[in-house]
């Protein structure tokens, strides 16, 4: 089914947050259902921490409501949206699901998701046709108690963090009440299948660019070979300072370098552990060679892949299971036709295969991240060879017009068997 719909549905769309720099997927997937002809309407769990936005977010015309973050701080609201909601039947439903997900994980946090439901399902709009959870931990669960109260459907997107870090019962529930879900990474949709009792409710889509915001670079970029310090190897990276990115350990392999080859790093993004890095940076003799940019619009990042010559991101997984799934920000650099250098956890080998279009190392090994950075460093030809092939993939493979097709018919099939 394609084409714009004839006739808009209203989808409450319950985010984690928004709007936030490190989720422009989510509103670039947004804005093109929009485009599709879908009437879409925003709850988010908590209001924005970011300083500034990307241009997309301005772009969405869906309307923002906010759920109180902490129920005591808005208690009164939380009241009133439980008196309101005594009208649906299926209250009753919810709350003995609410019981018995507290019974297994007795926490503020699981009180909290079933407050920020009454608000929902009391304060929705009256055309209300679906709801959809962006994140299978915390929103889903807000949106289920929702969808039990209003008997209204839902489904959702799992990413990567919620796959990876909630427990299996969890997903199972979760899996058995949705409609569907969709994913946007071979691994985790394995996951989820695994655990749930209808393989055909998890579906595979990746989120892929809007390859005409990322358009074409017909550029030329300096060839440096690390051989001079008047014009050094630029090598960036883009994403939060936070473990799972490994940025301890491409610091510790930029440090074994730094003795015989020139080069500027730089990093893009904020995060609870740049002061930290900023130290370690320090203590491992590469001030003068860092510089750290902070958070920046998609137009200063965009002009940054273009002027480097080297994609670097560690990824690792945490103690808590956390991981990355596809970082965005390696198909946008791959998309400029710059090399990446990252490693093989979770699915970034689903877009990179060493050697190829990219070049994948273990994690937490900056000797081996090293080694890699060295062959890009001191060779401008394969740093050439393998960032024109990465580009390639991306634009076969990884336009997100695909995904927006795929979810359109996964709603308009929904509805039609329940219109």
């Amino acid at each position: 089914m394609t084409g714009a719909l004839s006739k808009p549905r209203k989808i409450v769309m319950v985010l984690k947050g928004y709007p936030r720099l490190s989720e422009t997927f989510i509103a670039q997937e947004i804005l093109g259902l929009e485009r599709a002809g879908f009437d879409i309407h925003i709850v988010a769990l908590r209001r924005p921490t970011d300083t500034s936005r990307h241009p997309v977010h301005g772009m969405i015309r869906a309307p923002v409501v906010y759920l109180p973050e902490y129920l005591h701080d808005d208690w009164l609201r939380v009241w009133r949206g439980f008196c309101r909601s005594l009208v649906y039947p299926g209250l009753w439903r919810a709350i003995w699901a609410f019981m018995a997900d507290l019974r297994m994980d007795f926490t503020r946090n699981r009180v909290r998701r079933f407050g920020q439901a009454v608000v929902l399902a009391a304060e929705a709009p009256a055309d209300m046709h679906w709801l959809h959870a962006h994140f299978i931990h915390t929103p889903a669960s807000v949106t289920a108690y929702a969808s039990m109260i209003t008997g209204i459907g839902w489904t959702g997107s799992a990413h990567a963090k919620d796959i990876w870090t909630s427990a299996d019962w969890e997903l199972e529930r979760k899996l058995l009440q949705a409609r569907w879900v969709v994913t946007c990474t071979r691994m985790g949709c394995e996951r989820l299948k695994q655990l749930s009792h209808d393989k055909e409710k998890v579906h595979l889509s990746y989120h892929g660019l809007d390859l005409d915001r990322f358009g074409v670079f017909n550029g030329r970029r300096p060839v440096p070979d690390g051989s001079d310090p008047q014009e050094p190897v630029i090598i960036v990276s883009v994403g939060r300072a936070v473990s799972k990115k490994g940025y301890d350990t491409l610091l510790r392999a930029l440090a074994l370098l730094r003795q015989r080859y020139y080069f500027r790093f730089i990093h893009i993004g904020d995060g609870n552990q740049l002061r930290d890095l900023k130290s370690l940076s320090t203590s491992l003799g590469l001030d003068g060679r860092v510089s750290w940019m902070g958070a920046l619009s998609q137009a200063d990042v965009l002009a940054l892949y273009r002027e480097a010559n080297i994609f670097a991101l560690a990824c690792r997984i945490t103690s808590d299971g956390d991981r990355d799934g596809l970082p965005n920000v390696i198909v946008e650099a791959c998309s400029q036709g710059l090399v990446c250098v990252s490693t093989n956890v979770s699915s970034v080998s689903e877009l990179l295969t060493d050697d190829q279009n990219g070049l994948i190392i273990e994690p937490d090994n900056p000797q081996a991240l090293a080694d890699a950075l060295e062959r890009l460093v001191t060779d401008p030809n394969l740093r050439r060879r393998l960032g024109e092939a990465a580009e390639r993939r991306v634009r076969q493979d990884f336009d997100f017009r695909s995904s927006i097709h795929q979810l359109q018919y996964l709603f308009e099939a929904e509805w039609q068997k329940s219109p």
